[in-house]
């Protein structure tokens, strides 16, 4: 989607639409006052005889209106004129982007950005308006060949009013744009099938990312390479596989400070899971293709930050593999060596995410990281805990557990933190060797929190699970997009510090 800034007297903005808020009660608001006169009292009259229902987001059509030059005028409620609440702001968005979405237009320019929302600047609504229009829009149908879905509106204009603050809305303007493109590779590669999106396919994305931006550097390593490393827990898994198994190495190197420390991120990246050996259930199987749910929002991440620039250096580290299973996989009670050394007993082939993450967290260590993120699919037990509102947070470091839950808190994209205590580490002891890959039907999330923790006991660590979040499933089922807004507004938050 095109998004740009208009700053034409808003009666002459050509447009397919022209968005507009209204107030309750007898103060229209500023701009619909303004625009009053030129329509001569149209927006009014429309008032007055209560056209326009109560509930915040209700809005009315004017086509062809009097004395504009724009095609369509939407007016909408848009509560207070003392300022609403972020989550009736939102509801307000997704109204309004749900109404253009079944319009014939091709274009919107909006004012919305200029209601009051306590506690959220302009920065924060222009975002929000761009990400919740575009993901009403958005479609995968790449691999259509009929009844692929109309995409009429493919331009959004916001209009300023005051010229004072033109610059740092075209700042807010280039961010929101950055951000979409992000999420819409997260989305398009997690929705992508297995026999499309394999681990060479998630490879040669960084690949082409690298090549595209000049701030990424990109590094592919092969089976060889992790033989030669011992990644003997990451190969388990991908033994099972014909697809080669690949370990992404994506670097963003911005940060102008000598001796800074690299944020790290490792995104879970299994392209397919069907469970192994330990086959899962058939229903919805074919949604486990977004198992590489967390590859796909750590490389939409690194797009993003790449196209914003924030001063400080992020590497995105993917371990990407299939889970099938073949007659070399792993059984049930083989045992591993992983490259820390330790050893692991696979009690359960479906319990896989860890066993690639683990080598993948070891491999981290050589960066000296300020922190390390680790972005997963990696629980049911999550989904079943707390739903697809809040992504799990699981970590050892209290401020980044406390930063990473006011960026979720700025960006929309919400975590909860789950306790890491040591007594849950008793679950997941085996008798035959180090640990054991899985701890029992009992707090799930929580004891594969406790298997990775064992690789960065020395290091700033969180893990997020978003099993619930990244994915909808039903009859909309298709991917998020999510974390890619939170790591975004981590990233550049940590850059300010």
């Amino acid at each position: 989607m095109e998004i740009s800034l208009q700053t034409t007297d808003l009666h002459e903005i050509k447009t397919s639409c022209l968005v507009i808020p209204v107030l309750k009660g007898k103060s229209i608001g500023p701009i619909a006052e303004g625009l009053d006169k030129k329509t001569r009292g149209v927006i009014s009259k429309i008032i007055e005889l209560e056209d326009i229902k109560k509930k915040i987001g209700a809005n009315v059509l004017v086509n062809n209106c009097s004395g504009l030059k724009a095609d369509r005028l939407m007016l909408v409620n848009s509560g207070s004129d003392k300022g609403i609440d972020e989550a009736e702001y939102r509801q307000i968005l997704a109204t309004v982007a749900k109404e253009l979405g079944k319009l014939p237009a091709t274009s919107v320019s909006s004012t919305l950005d200029q209601v009051k929302v306590l506690r959220r600047d302009n920065d924060w609504k222009i975002k929000q308006h761009a990400r919740i229009l575009d993901a009403e829009l958005y479609a995968f149908d790449e691999l259509k060949t009929k009844n692929k879905r109309k995409k009429r509106l493919s331009r959004l204009a916001f209009v300023s009013l005051d010229k004072t603050i033109v610059t740092s809305i075209r700042k807010s303007i280039a961010d929101a744009k950055a951000l979409i493109a992000g999420i819409s590779l997260a989305k398009d590669l997690a929705n992508r099938p297995g026999n499309v999106c394999t681990p060479t396919h998630l490879a040669e994305t960084a690949v082409q990312l690298a090549a595209e931006y000049p701030a990424l550097q990109c590094k592919i390593l092969e089976e060889m390479d992790m033989e030669k490393m011992g990644m003997g827990s990451f190969l388990s898994v991908s033994q099972g596989s014909r697809q080669p198994a690949k370990l992404i190495e994506l670097k963003y190197r911005q940060s102008q400070v000598e001796g800074q420390k690299p944020i790290v991120l490792v995104g879970k990246g299994v392209t397919f899971d069907s469970g192994g050996i330990s086959l899962k259930p058939g229903a919805a199987m074919d949604e486990m293709k977004y198992d590489m749910g967390g590859a796909a929002s750590v490389l939409g991440t690194m797009l993003t930050v790449a196209k914003m620039q924030p001063a400080v250096d992020v590497i995105a580290l993917i371990p990407a593999t299939e889970n099938l299973p073949d007659g070399n996989a792993s059984k049930p009670g083989d045992i591993v060596k992983s490259m820390s050394g330790q050893t692991i007993e696979i009690l359960n082939t479906d319990a896989e995410g860890r066993l690639i993450l683990c080598d993948a967290l070891t491999y981290a260590e050589q960066f000296d990281p300020n922190v390390i993120i680790d972005v997963a699919t990696l629980t049911g037990a999550c989904v079943v805990a707390l739903g697809a509102h809040a992504t799990g947070l699981l970590s050892n470091d209290d401020q980044l557990s406390l930063d990473l839950t006011e960026a979720g808190e700025a960006a929309h994209d919400r975590v909860w933190r789950l306790p890491l205590w040591a007594d849950y580490q008793k679950q997941i002891e085996s008798p035959f060797a180090d640990m054991a890959n899985v701890g029992g039907r009992s707090a799930g999330t929580i004891t594969a929190a406790c298997f990775l923790s064992r690789f960065v006991e020395n290091q700033r660590w969180a893990h997020l699970d978003i099993a619930g979040t990244a994915w909808n499933s039903g009859a909309n089922k298709g991917a998020t997009g999510r974390p890619v807004a939170l790591l975004s507004q981590y990233i550049c938050s940590q850059a300010t510090k």
